[in-house]
C-alpha cells in the first residue's frame, strides 16, 4: 500500500483536469444563449435541471424575469405537497404549464428557437417532460433513503475506482516488460546490413513510454466514468454528470461520423497509390534486365538504368500524391493548407542548392560525362569513380583516400578522363621527361618505350607513343603515352610509380640525364646514377636482381 498517496495523487488530478470541463458543462444557460438570437433569453432551472429557455416578452415582462417568476412559482407549488402532476392548457396566448391545476409558467410561441425549426406542439410537449422529470428529482432529494442509496453507491463506485488503480499501478512494470518482449519479437527480422535498427535498450524504453502513455489514458477514462457515475447517483448533480456523459458520447460520435465520412475519399486514395505501387512494381524489371545487360532500352544503358528508375518511380509517386491529395482526410482543412505552405515556403528558401546538385548529378549522368569505373582528374582530385549519386560524386583515389565531390563543383571544373579513349577496358598513363639537345631524339623515345615494356600491366597493342611536346631553351619536352590494365586491380597512382621508376632504371642505363630542373651550364659530369650505386645503404637489392 506504499502506492496509495501516489494513486490518491493521481485521482486528484485526474479530477482537476475534468474541474474545468464539469464546471463549463454545469452552466445549461450557456449553450443555448450561444445559439439564440440577439433577442434577451433565460432559463428555468428546477434543482440544476433546465427545464425550459423562454426568449420573448410578454405583457411587458422579459424572458429573464418571467424565468425567475416561474422558479419562484414553481417551488411554492412543490411545497404544498401533492401528487405533483403536470398538465398543459392551451391558452390563445400559447400554453399554460399547471402543477396539480396551479399555474406554474406559461409558454408563447416567442419563445421558440427559429433556428431548430421545432414546432411549437413539440416545445411544449418537451418543456412538460422537463419539469415533470425536474419534480420527480425535487422529490428524491428529499428523500433521506435514497440518499442514503446514492451515498452507498457513490462509496462502491469509489472502492472499485481506487482498486483499478491501485491494480493498474501495480502491474505497470510486468506490463512494460511484456510490451519490451512483444516488441523485440516483432522487430528481431528488422536489420541493416546485419546490424538490428532497434536495440534492446531502445525497446525497453519505448515500450514503458508506450505502456506510461496508456496507463494515464485509462486512468483518465477511468476518472471521469467514476466522476459521470458519481454524479448521477444524486439528483442535484444528476444533470451535470449526463452533460459530462454526453460531451464523451458526443465526441465519439462525431469522431466516429468523421472516420465513417472520410472512408469513401480514403479509399479512393489508397486505390490512386495502389495503382501507383504497381506501375511501379511493373516497369521495376524491364529497368532490371537493361541495368545487368540482358536487355536493351533505347538511350538508357545499364549506367543510365538505375537512375531512371528512381525518376521515374519519384515522378510516378509525385502524380500519385497530386492526384490523391483532394481525398486525403483534412486536405480542405485551414491547418493542411498551412503545412502545405510551410513545407513550400521551406524548399523554397533552403531548396535551391539541393535543386541545383540534383540537376547537376542528372546533367552528369545522362550526357555520360563520367562513369563508375572510370579514372578521372578533377581539379586536384585523381582517382576511379565509385558513385554518381544524384547530389554527389565519390572518387577513390590512390592513396586510399574517398572523396565525395559536389555535382555542382564538377560540372563547373574541367574533368580529364584518362578512361574514355582507351580501347577496351583500363585507362591511360603518360608522363613527362626533359632530356637536353645532345642527346638523339630517336634514342628517348627508344628508352620511354623500354621502361614502358618493363612496368607490368602496360599493354603492348595499342603500343606506347611518345611525343615531343616543347622545344625548350635548355632541354626537349618528351611525353610519354600508354594504356594499362594491372592484371590485378590496383589504382593508377601505382602504376605511374612503376613507371617512373623505370623511366629513372632506364635513363641510368644508358647514362642519359634527365633536365630538370633547368640548368646554366653544362656540369663536369653526367647527373646520373651509375648501376653499382642503385641499391646503395640502406636499400636493399630484391633477389633475383632488379625488376
Amino acid at each position: 500500500m506504499r502506492r496509495v498517496p501516489v494513486l490518491v495523487l493521481a485521482a486528484l488530478w485526474a479530477l482537476l483536469l475534468l474541474a474545468a470541463p464539469a464546471i463549463a458543462l454545469a452552466q445549461p444557460a450557456a449553450a443555448p444563449a450561444a445559439k439564440a438570437a440577439p433577442r434577451d433569453a433565460a432559463d428555468v432551472v428546477v434543482l440544476s435541471r433546465r427545464v425550459v429557455t423562454l426568449r420573448g416578452d410578454f405583457l411587458g415582462v422579459s424572458a429573464s424575469e418571467r424565468a425567475r417568476r416561474a422558479e419562484r412559482t414553481i417551488d411554492d407549488l412543490l411545497a404544498k405537497g401533492g401528487p405533483d402532476l403536470v398538465t398543459v392548457q392551451q391558452v390563445p396566448q400559447g400554453a399554460v404549464l399547471m402543477i396539480d391545476g396551479g399555474f406554474a409558467l406559461i409558454l408563447t410561441p416567442e419563445d421558440l428557437d427559429r433556428g431548430t425549426g421545432e414546432s411549437f406542439e413539440s416545445f411544449t410537449h418537451s418543456a412538460q417532460q422537463a419539469l415533470t422529470r425536474a419534480i420527480a428529482e425535487t422529490r428524491e432529494a428529499r428523500d433521506r433513503r435514497q440518499l442514503l442509496r446514492a451515498l452507498a453507491e457513490t462509496a462502491i463506485a469509489t472502492l472499485v475506482f481506487a482498486l483499478g488503480l491501485w491494480a493498474i499501478w501495480r502491474l505497470r512494470n510486468a506490463m512494460a516488460s511484456r510490451a519490451a518482449d512483444l516488441l523485440e519479437s516483432k522487430t528481431a527480422g528488422l536489420q541493416l546490413d546485419g546490424t538490428p535498427i532497434l536495440h534492446s535498450s531502445r525497446l525497453a524504453a519505448m515500450a514503458q513510454y508506450l505502456v506510461r502513455a496508456l496507463i494515464w489514458l485509462v486512468l483518465a477514462v477511468m476518472a471521469y466514468e467514476w466522476l459521470v457515475f458519481a454524479l448521477k447517483r444524486f439528483a442535484y448533480t444528476r444533470p451535470w454528470g449526463e452533460q459530462l456523459g454526453a460531451f464523451l458520447i458526443g465526441i465519439a460520435r462525431d469522431i466516429g461520423r468523421n472516420v465513417l465520412g472520410a472512408l469513401p475519399d480514403l479509399a479512393v486514395a489508397v486505390v490512386i497509390f495502389l495503382l501507383a505501387r504497381g506501375a511501379v512494381a511493373a516497369f521495376r524489371p524491364l529497368f532490371d534486365r537493361v541495368e545487368r545487360g540482358r536487355a536493351t532500352l533505347g538511350w538508357i544503358d545499364r549506367d543510365l538504368a538505375g537512375p531512371t528508375r528512381r525518376i521515374f518511380a519519384v515522378l510516378v509517386w509525385l502524380f500519385a500524391i497530386a492526384m490523391a491529395y483532394p481525398y486525403l482526410p483534412g486536405a480542405q482543412s485551414d491547418a493542411f493548407r498551412g503545412i502545405s505552405v510551410l513545407l513550400g515556403l521551406m524548399v523554397t528558401l533552403g531548396g535551391s542548392s539541393l535543386v541545383g546538385q540534383a540537376a547537376s548529378g542528372l546533367i552528369l549522368m545522362y550526357s555520360r560525362t563520367i562513369r563508375v569505373g572510370e579514372y578521372v582528374r578533377i581539379n586536384e582530385q585523381e582517382g576511379t569513380v565509385t558513385e554518381v549519386g544524384t547530389f554527389t560524386t565519390k572518387i577513390r583515389t590512390g592513396l586510399g583516400e574517398e572523396v565525395s565531390m559536389p555535382n555542382s563543383v564538377i560540372m563547373a571544373s574541367t574533368t580529364k578522363n584518362y578512361s574514355r579513349t582507351v580501347e577496351g577496358r583500363g585507362y591511360v598513363l603518360d608522363t613527362v621527361v626533359t632530356i637536353g639537345y645532345d642527346t638523339p631524339w630517336r634514342q628517348v623515345e627508344a628508352m620511354l618505350v623500354e621502361a614502358a615494356r618493363r612496368t607490368g600491366g602496360v599493354l603492348a597493342s595499342p603500343p606506347p607513343q611518345i611525343f615531343k611536346t616543347a622545344l625548350s631553351d635548355f632541354y626537349v619536352e618528351y611525353r610519354l603515352v600508354c594504356q594499362a590494365v594491372p592484371e590485378r586491380p590496383r589504382p593508377r597512382a601505382e602504376a605511374l610509380n612503376a613507371l617512373h621508376a623505370h623511366v629513372l632504371d632506364v635513363f641510368n642505363e644508358s647514362g642519359v640525364q634527365i633536365m630538370s630542373p633547368h640548368y646554366v651550364q653544362d656540369p663536369a659530369a653526367d647527373k646520373v646514377v651509375p648501376r653499382a650505386n642503385w641499391y646503395a645503404p640502406p636499400a636493399r637489392e630484391p633477389e633475383g636482381g632488379p625488376p
